[in-house]
């Protein structure tokens, strides 16, 4: 039997983004159904963050969601288990209401687990899936994630000492020591896909942010026979660089300039030489006229891009990765995790005044 695996879907994701829903219903309808069509895949588990906002859904979100995935998922008779994730939940201490809950009853062979662990078996595979922790569950949560003889537990889990995404390693949730009786551990809420020992951060299937630029993206299927656990790639980028060197650069090698990847996109450009400004205005004005959602440039006449420190620059990073850069490098007594979520809160009202 194979089952796909999906998790961070963050369906919403940037303000409710028009370009974003785009972005993330060309993957389904494009990579991920066709893919459980063609291999007869009838289970589909989701690991948590299915809708970005905590708080609020947005009508047009949830009606073009439930076009491109839940109704598909319906109709095709596949059976949808999820755990909500800290996305999913309106408040911080529990897990009570949430939006998967609230958002998809009226689905068949949907189950959302809320509150505690529940183990299921998938063709010789015993799984233990665990939601989202809080301070109301936390207590029989670990008590189930010690006990369980599950061959792989699944959740969305804060642990320690993996990347939160590229460079960024987080300091605090729970012991990799906790899950070492599992064959393996699979789990949300990191979009930076890593692997260490038996436990393995999935990855969002999508670009979300600059700070995805370039990284493995898509879903997983697994054997659960063999316990084999196979990527599906989603070739899908929303973000983009381009080198700028206008040093031999003529009007017709702008306009012969290749423009597949530019509508809908989020373009940095990387200036390594800009000597005539006429052409570098035609340069811009032809990313942006062929229909690219962000162009941003940056000077690497120091060349800072090759010498590894591209990030220092990024202009185009979120706001909200950039706060949490600075709350992670500052040295206080303070629940950084809890400063990290009052920003994250912030931030979302913030997008939407």
């Amino acid at each position: 039997m194979k089952i796909a695996i999906i998790t961070d879907m963050h369906l919403g994701v940037r303000g409710d983004s028009k370009i974003f829903l785009d972005h993330q219903e060309r993957f389904f309808n494009e990579i991920f159904f066709p893919y459980l069509d063609k291999h007869e895949i009838d289970t589909v588990l989701d690991l948590g963050d299915t809708f970005d906002r905590r708080k609020y859904i947005n009508y047009v979100t949830l009606g073009r969601a439930k076009k491109f995935f839940f109704d598909q998922l319906q109709s095709r008779g596949i059976e949808y288990h999820a755990v909500v994730g800290n996305h999913s939940v309106y408040y911080t201490n529990t897990n009570e209401v949430n939006s998967m809950d609230l958002l998809l009853q009226e689905y068949e062979n949907f189950n959302i687990y809320r509150d505690e662990p529940v183990e299921l078996t998938f063709g010789s595979t015993n799984v233990i899936m665990v939601p989202w922790i809080t301070k109301t569950n936390s207590e029989t949560s670990l008590e189930a994630i010690r006990n369980s003889n599950a061959h792989i537990c699944m959740g969305h889990f804060d642990i320690v000492g993996f990347e939160m995404l590229k460079g960024a390693i987080c300091d605090h949730g729970l012991s990799k020591e906790l899950f070492t009786s599992y064959e393996q551990v699979y789990s949300g809420h990191f979009h930076h896909p890593s692997e260490y020992g038996n436990i393995n951060y999935l990855g969002a299937p999508y670009e979300m942010t600059w700070s995805d630029y370039q990284g493995k993206r898509g879903f997983r299927v697994l054997d659960t026979e063999t316990r084999n656990l196979n990527w599906v790639l989603n070739p899908f980028a929303i973000y983009h660089k381009i080198d700028y060197d206008d040093k031999d650069m003529t009007i017709e090698d702008i306009a012969n300039l290749d423009m597949t990847n530019i509508k809908d996109a989020y373009i940095k450009v990387i200036v390594k030489n800009r000597t005539n400004p006429y052409i570098y205005d035609l340069f811009i004005n032809k990313l942006t006229d062929g229909g690219a959602a962000d162009v941003k440039s940056v000077d690497d006449s120091l060349d800072l891009e090759d010498s590894g420190v591209d990030d220092i620059l990024d202009e185009t990073k979120d706001t909200k990765d950039i706060l949490h850069d600075y709350v992670r490098s500052i040295d206080t007594k303070a629940d950084k995790a809890r400063i990290k979520e009052l920003i994250d809160e912030l931030y979302s009202e913030a997008q939407n005044i």
